[in-house]
């Protein structure tokens, strides 16, 4: 059994690949190295190979995602027929839900204001701050990094709302659960709204002008999310009008963000370039490899996978 490994990992985190293997050959190499003649040959893929070059992996029986999005695996004819694809969901909880915190106190407590004046030398009070203390939050898409904010915003004395795409029994972090359509009811009353929605059919411009106009006037939007569940140009006028207090997004609808995208100026908005995940934490990498490690030993053994993606919806199965 050989199996083809593009993650950018350490030595260390090699080793556990090699450990979970067993008997099975492990190939590491970047991405930009593969041929074709390698891809014809490997029973497994550990990493993100563009979907596109995996035509020609005939024997592919699975492919473990360093991403918790499947985006462009999914689609009619990518994989062979029978391949199992499997992502990182778990892996990323704990770096994007710390970055979405940090994002929403610049934005409440006045830190790109004080930022600017700092850069002119000014010794200048900004006015008026928010806080995340005894404010309403609703979290739309409560997989791993949903639930890791929400715990966040739970602990730091707020009262967290989510919204799922099945129903199941609330955790005890959440105020309340409902699934998506009852989404523009519990806009309404939320001060901190935040996006971590996997990009589907179903959730694609899920905040439309209309959403945003349905949201608490003064309240804040994150979108950590996949691009497209969120209308960029609308998210724009409902900052400029002043209708939302501020906004941070670490994706964009489209990315890379244009130069000349309103969004760039849009008022009170704190644009990052998609930069909340990836390799940027060690442990981010840690969880990844221990995910896979745990994956591959599955793998070799013949027994059921973890994070099974689901083709039609697009992400990783539900599981109760």
């Amino acid at each position: 059994m050989e199996i083809l490994v593009t993650l950018h990992i350490d030595t260390s985190q090699k080793q556990k690949l090699i450990a979970a293997a067993g008997n099975a050959e492990l190939l590491f190499l970047p991405s930009r190295e593969v041929t074709d003649d390698i891809l014809s040959s490997v029973d497994a893929v550990i990493g993100n190979l563009p979907p596109k070059r995996l035509g020609t992996a005939r024997n592919l029986k699975w492919i473990q995602l360093g991403s918790a999005g499947a985006d462009g695996y999914t689609a009619p004819g990518i994989l062979p027929e029978g391949a199992v694809l499997t992502n990182a969901s778990g892996a990323y909880g704990l770096a994007i839900s710390e970055h979405m915190i940090a994002c929403l106190l610049f934005l409440m407590k006045n830190l790109g204001g004080y930022a600017a004046n700092q850069a002119e030398h000014k010794w200048k009070d900004c006015g008026p701050v928010s806080s995340v203390w005894n404010s309403r939050t609703l979290v739309v898409g409560l997989g791993d990094i949903g639930g890791e904010f929400a715990k966040r915003m739970h602990a730091l004395g707020s009262r967290v709302t989510g919204i799922r795409r099945h129903k199941a029994q609330k955790p005890e972090y959440l105020d309340a659960l409902y699934t998506q359509d009852r989404l523009f009811d519990c806009l309404k009353d939320a001060d901190v709204v935040a996006s971590c929605l996997p990009g589907t059919p179903g959730t694609r411009r899920l905040f439309s002008r209309e959403a945003f106009a349905a949201m608490k006037e003064g309240a804040y939007f994150l979108n950590v999310g996949r691009v497209s569940s969120v209308d960029s140009l609308a998210l724009a006028d409902a900052l400029n009008s002043g209708h939302l207090a501020g906004a941070s997004v670490d994706v964009t609808d489209p990315e890379p963000l244009p130069a000349d995208h309103p969004l760039w100026d849009a008022r009170n908005i704190l644009v990052t370039p998609h930069i909340s995940g990836g390799d940027h934490l060690y442990e981010t990498v840690e969880r990844i490899v221990g995910i896979a490690a745990d994956n591959l030993n599955r793998f070799v053994n013949g027994l059921e996978l973890h994070n099974i993606v689901d083709p039609d919806a697009g992400y990783r199965r539900f599981v109760e």
